[in-house]
């Protein structure tokens, strides 16, 4: 099923399609949590494409790809000569969304001088722009997404509760590519049609053998990075037929890994730190856990358990320096 660019039959998925359709009802603040390249994006478009805004603008601004300074203008805009290089006047996101849905990516990233302001803005739907003075009055259904967890970003005091409380009115979480890996040849179906129309390959499946080392791989990449291993597979291969040896190293001979989709493998990560004894071992263990998820410290101590803290100081006294 093609849901807006998102794909999937499992029950995982099927769930994520009915909350979006029933935040697509709402005009109320819609939060998406979930992992890089599960389709953060794509869920906040199906939103305002079925929402009663759909014929409005739907604007987008990544918030952990801007500065302080710039993310304050491009939200805003500014009148000309309000800073150096301001030659004209600039519309701002803001502005530019009036009437439809403002998606802001990676909120988790923004500044917290920029948490003041858009908080101002959410509860006052008015701002000026920088360096004027006139206010103007906005309608806008805002969207947010973050990899990050928002809670112990307030606990650490990075993140404004205030605000969390307010774009957080209905959260919907993107499950990652090993919560829903039935869904894999379906995605794998679509992505070889979209490549081989796009590119003119010839691609017409993959060997029993490749679909198993893409079953087993744990998708730290999410769904994103299943996309660019088949176009990566479509390039080295000459043949009809993806084989593992056209897949990229690091998945072909891939022997070892913890998966998400294994009901057990929380708890037999915990229980096996639990019971090792020996420094070495727990050593390996939580290495082993960094190196699934990226080295990512919050992904990795969710994981396992522990708050971020916890899992510095365990790796302090480990031994272990990433």
């Amino acid at each position: 099923q093609d849901f807006g660019g998102l794909i999937g039959r499992s029950p995982v998925m099927e769930n994520i399609f009915e909350q979006i359709g029933k935040a697509a009802q709402s005009d109320i603040p819609v939060i998406i949590y979930g992992e890089s390249g599960t389709g953060k994006e794509l869920a906040a478009q199906a939103i305002h494409n079925m929402s009663p805004r759909a014929k409005e603008p739907f604007i987008k601004v990544n918030c952990a790809a801007l500065s302080e300074h710039l993310m304050e203008s491009e939200l805003f805009g500014h009148r000309k000569g309000a800073f150096t290089g301001a030659i004209k006047d600039n519309v701002g996101r803001f502005e530019a969304a009036n009437g439809g849905s403002l998606f802001l990516d990676e909120i988790g990233d923004m500044p917290p001088s920029m948490q003041t302001k858009l908080l101002r803005v959410l509860q006052e739907k008015e701002f000026e722009r920088v360096g004027d003075l006139k206010s103007i009055k906005v309608d806008v259904r805002i969207i947010t997404a973050t990899n990050r967890n928002l809670n112990t970003l307030m606990e650490e005091e990075i993140f404004r509760e205030d605000l969390y409380y307010r774009i957080n009115a209905f959260a919907v979480h993107m499950p990652s590519l090993r919560d829903h890996i039935d869904d894999l040849p379906l995605l794998i179906n679509h992505f070889l049609k979209e490549i081989t129309t796009r590119d003119q390959h010839r691609i017409q499946g993959l060997s029993p053998e490749a679909m198993s080392a893409l079953k087993s791989y744990h998708w730290p990449g999410n769904v994103r990075e299943l996309s660019n291993v088949l176009q990566y597979s479509a390039i080295t291969c000459n043949d009809e037929t993806i084989s593992s040896q056209h897949l990229p190293e690091h998945i072909a001979n891939r022997r070892t890994h913890i998966r998400s989709s294994d009901i057990p493998a929380k708890k037999e990560a915990l229980l096996s730190l639990r019971k090792s004894d020996g420094k070495q071992d727990q050593k390996v263990e939580v290495l082993e856990a960094l190196r699934v998820h990226n080295f990512n410290r919050t992904k990795t101590a969710e994981f396992l358990g522990m708050s971020r803290v916890g899992l510095w100081k365990k790796m302090k006294r480990l031994g272990i320096e990433v």
